[in-house]
């Protein structure tokens, strides 16, 4: 009778052990990678400016999440870059933060040298899980392909492990984390590197304040509006309509 006695505990103590451990908080670093100079125009100035510049802008943000909130936002520069000051500013002053259990978000948007701040709704996304699987920092992570912005596709990884619905930037939606995220038209990647369990600081999740903010029909408003003057010189409309995509992609993102 002991010994099966034994056995029941000892099969008990296993499955317990070996059962699935989720992550409901956690500071996710994830690598960005964009290939700067294929979203330069090819007008005389841009063509001389990429001599100057690393082929790759790489930086590192940090995912912060707890209680089914989050915010991510800028942790650092990686030494191989080597692009101009007001090339670093966007990232270094753009924010997201998400509240999950309102359906809100706040983002703050540093574009031309202007913060933007918008308060609105969690935008919704279109996605198609696949059947697709590969390992992202240490998770087994699904693949799915959303879209944004109507055309926009974004190729992503998740996990279920890490019960949070959100990803780099806005992209979320999914049934878990995004750890791994592809925009072939930004020329633009995201790969986790590491998930710390560790997290202590909640006060670190929180909207940013600003006198004036915008939803993002407003916002949209207004950019369409400004990149009929700022996107008005030039022969290649093809390229100055790409230029105008990337853009608006850019500041929705």
């Amino acid at each position: 009778m002991k010994v099966i006695y034994f056995i029941i505990v000892t099969l008990i103590f296993t499955t317990s052990s070996n059962a699935q451990q989720f992550v409901d908080k956690a500071v996710i670093e994830y690598e960005v990678n964009t290939n700067l100079k294929k979203t330069m125009s090819n007008d005389s100035w841009d063509e001389m400016m990429k001599d100057n510049l690393s082929d790759l802008k790489i930086s590192y943000f940090n995912y912060t999440f707890s209680e089914n909130k989050s915010i991510f936002k800028f942790d650092r520069w990686s030494p191989k870059t080597r692009i101009p000051k007001y090339l670093k500013d966007a990232d270094e002053e753009s924010s997201w933060y998400f509240d999950f259990n309102t359906g809100m978000m706040n983002m703050q948007k540093q574009i031309g040298g202007t913060n933007f701040v918008v308060a609105d709704s969690i935008p919704k996304i279109e996605w198609k899980i696949t059947n697709e699987n590969r390992e992202i920092a240490g998770y087994n992570c699904r693949k799915a392909v959303g879209k944004i912005m109507d055309d926009v596709y974004v190729f992503a990884f998740y996990t279920d492990d890490i019960t949070i619905s959100g990803g780099p930037c806005s992209i979320n939606g999914l049934p878990g984390m995004i750890l791994g995220l592809t925009i072939p038209r930004l020329y633009t990647s995201y790969i986790a590197t590491k998930v710390d369990v560790a997290f202590t600081n909640a006060a670190d999740i929180k909207p940013v304040t600003a006198k004036k903010t915008y939803d993002l029909k407003e916002l949209k408003t207004l950019f369409e509006d400004k990149l009929k003057d700022w996107y008005s010189y030039g022969d290649d409309k093809e390229e100055i309509q790409r230029q105008k995509n990337m853009f608006l992609w850019n500041a929705f993102l």
